[in-house]
């Protein structure tokens, strides 16, 4: 039993120093391609929904790795490709979503409203 709890306070460290290299990175990411991707409302709900300790674990890292592909400036597409740039990250997000869609909830959709609105606004 004790080697399970040691296993799990591990991946609970990791996953917050994760978690705290997403925040650096995933907003002004989001920032410089807000106007490309439709998808913005779902991302950032899924970003709530990682910082948010009510939200199950297993969620919150299943969504911490959606994001994280996101951030990543590596992956299948290129996202500088115009028009088809984010497709792919928006696949991994959408089977994210779709996996833990009960997680995600109203607070989560507020607070990405509330942010696209200040962004969209310049603040």
């Amino acid at each position: 039993m004790a080697t399970q709890s040691r296993m799990y306070d591990d991946a609970g460290r990791r996953f917050e120093r994760r978690k705290e290299r997403l925040r650096a990175d995933f907003l002004p990411k989001l920032k410089l391609v807000l106007a490309h991707i439709p998808f913005a409302p779902d991302l950032l709900a899924a970003y709530y929904a990682v910082l948010d300790r009510e939200t199950p674990f297993k969620v919150r890292v299943t969504l911490a790795a959606a994001l994280a592909y996101f951030v990543l400036p590596f992956d299948v597409i290129p996202d500088f490709i115009v028009g088809l740039g984010f497709t792919d990250d928006a696949a991994v997000l959408y089977a994210a979503i779709r996996m833990v869609s009960g997680s995600i909830q109203p607070r989560h959709h507020e607070a990405a409203r509330r942010w696209l609105e200040e962004a969209k606004a310049g603040r």
